[in-house]
Order: C-alpha cells, then structure tokens, then sequence
C-alpha cells in the first residue's frame, strides 16, 4: 500500500512512523528486529530504512603500500525492506540515493523492490562523501533528486534505460522526497530551497518528509510556504529526540538546523547523557502533541536504531 494510500485511509488521524539504519556488515538482523519490536504496538503503516554511502578504506598491500579501495559499511537495504516486509506485515520504503548509483545500478534496484512488492521509495541526492567538500554526482548517476524521481517514474510506467515494456504490471512507485523547514545546507535561501521542492514535486514526488527540526513553529512557516508555492502533497513532520550532549554542536553542524535556547539551557543543565536523554523525550513528546493536535498527517521518527527513546514518546502520543 502507497503511503498517500495509508494517509488517505486514515481520514484526519495521525499516523505514526519511523525510520532504521541498516546494522554494520558482520552484525546480525536480529539486532534490527530487537528495536523494532517494541515499536509495532503502535501500527507503524510504514518503516523507512536508510540507504549509506560509498566510503573509502585503506588496505594494507603485500609490499606494505595502502591501497585506496571504495566500501559500503552497511549494505543490504532492500534486503532488509524485504525481510522487515515479510515478518511484520508492514510497508517498507527504501532510500534510493544519487550519490554513489549510476543511473544502470538505480534501475536496478527498483526493478528488485517491484519484484519484492515494494510500492514506496524515498529519493535522495545524498550527501557527500567523508573526503568530499562539496556533492559530487556519479558519474553515469543522477546529479539532482528531481532527476533521480524522473528516472523512479519512467521505470514505473515501464520507460527503462535501453527499452519501453508495455506491460499491465508496471511498478508506479509511490516517491517520497525530503524537505528543509530551515533549508537545505547548501541553498542560498529558504525560497531557493523551496523552488527546489517544487521541481521535485513536478517531476512526480508524491509526499515530502521533513528534515528533523526542534521548533515546530519552523515546520507550520515551511507548510505555509510550500503551500504558497504551489506544493500540494502531505507534508511529513520528521522528529529527532536529543539523547546525548554533543547533539548540542553535532547536529547544527551537521544538518544546519537551529536548536531552540529553551532546549538548550536544558540541555546544558544536564549532569549526564541519562538526564538529557529524558529532555530529549519530554521535548519531543511536546512537540509531537502540537504537530498531532495541528493535523500533521504522520509523525516521522529518526531512531537511528535505538527504540527505547522512540518507545516512550509514542506511548506519550499515541
């Protein structure tokens, strides 16, 4: 079931959602299920699963030179989608990035996800790599997300890369696509940004996940504003429960977002990472209880893996 399909279903309520992070290679899956279980009490429609990037490694040759080799720490995304798909009876949608796919590997993977049952797929450019300044696309790949939601909707009415199939079974993926309430990093301004959405949306994106934000006021000002720009489709509130005390420099760092001084003088008053582990809930659960209470039509949870934190805003929600 597309996710517009379930949002549409739930006539006016809230959905709640979230989303993993592959385990590393050599780990098992059941560390995965183990965070998951004790979320599905409260009927996720669907679970994203991330997808990472290409990184490079240094191997250690015979005559003791290092040779620079291109990894991926934590593969198996579909695989995942596929096996969280078939024990929990639920929606998966994986991240189909730019970065480090040419356009041959990305069809690929969406002819495995229509194989699979897989009606939903997030499209990304990704970031860049740890040793790159600035994105750079790959080559043969897609540059922007819009091109990459072009090519999702050509595979999905049957347009490949080499051929046209006529077929009554074609794949019709349900795109979702990702959104800046303080913009996006590397755009000049807000309105940028959202033009930027815009294109996005026109070349067939059917919903839009938020980047996580600490003030809701930021997210109802983005709705309005894409709204205003001709931006129709649901617009998804994604949500980040501070749990350690470095997220104070970390996460506006790394995401340039702004963290409200009423979280943050909590946050500094903190003895431990225990206690700011129970400001990042109390925050989050407040600010899910506005967006809820507003209409948002899902609320979107970054667990990265860790569900304890997660368990205890939705029983507090939902």
């Amino acid at each position: 079931m597309k996710v517009t399909e379930h949002i549409e279903a739930a006539k006016g309520r809230t959905l709640f959602s979230f989303e993993i992070v592959p385990p590393p290679k050599g780990r098992n899956i059941q560390d995965l299920y183990n965070n998951i279980d004790p979320l599905m009490e409260f009927n996720p429609p669907f679970i994203d699963v991330t997808t990472s990037r290409e990184e490079h490694v240094y191997v250690k040759k015979d005559n003791g030179l290092l040779e620079r080799k291109i990894t991926r720490m934590r593969p198996g995304t579909v695989g995942i989608c596929a096996a969280i798909k078939q024990k929990y009876n639920v929606d998966t949608i994986p991240h189909v990035l730019c970065g480090g796919f040419t356009r041959e590997e990305t069809e690929y993977l969406l002819v495995d996800c229509h194989y699979l049952g897989i009606e939903n797929v997030m499209a990304l450019r990704g970031d860049a790599m740890k040793d790159q300044r600035y994105f750079q696309p790959t080559p043969g790949g897609n540059c922007y997300a819009s091109d990459l939601v072009s090519q999702i909707k050509d595979v999905g009415s049957g347009k490949y890369l080499n051929e046209v199939i006529e077929s009554d079974n074609n794949a019709n993926f349900c795109i979702g696509v990702a959104g800046y309430p303080e913009k996006h990093l590397e755009a000049p301004s807000l309105q940028t940004d959202l033009k930027r959405l815009k294109t996005k949306i026109d070349a067939g994106a059917d919903y839009v996940v938020t980047q996580m934000f600490f003030n809701n006021k930021a997210y109802f000002e983005f709705v309005k504003k894409a709204r205003e720009e001709g931006i129709n489709v649901p617009i998804i509130p994604g949500i980040k429960p501070i749990a350690v005390k470095k997220h104070l420099q970390l996460l506006p760092q790394v995401f340039s977002i702004d963290l409200p001084e009423e979280l943050i003088k909590s946050v500094e008053a903190c003895k431990d990472n225990k206690e700011v582990r129970k400001v990042g809930i109390e925050w989050a659960i407040q600010q899910s209880k506005e967006l809820k209470e507003a209409g948002a039509p899902v609320l979107h949870y970054y667990s990265m893996g860790k569900s304890s934190n997660i368990q205890k805003i939705a029983k507090a929600v939902f």
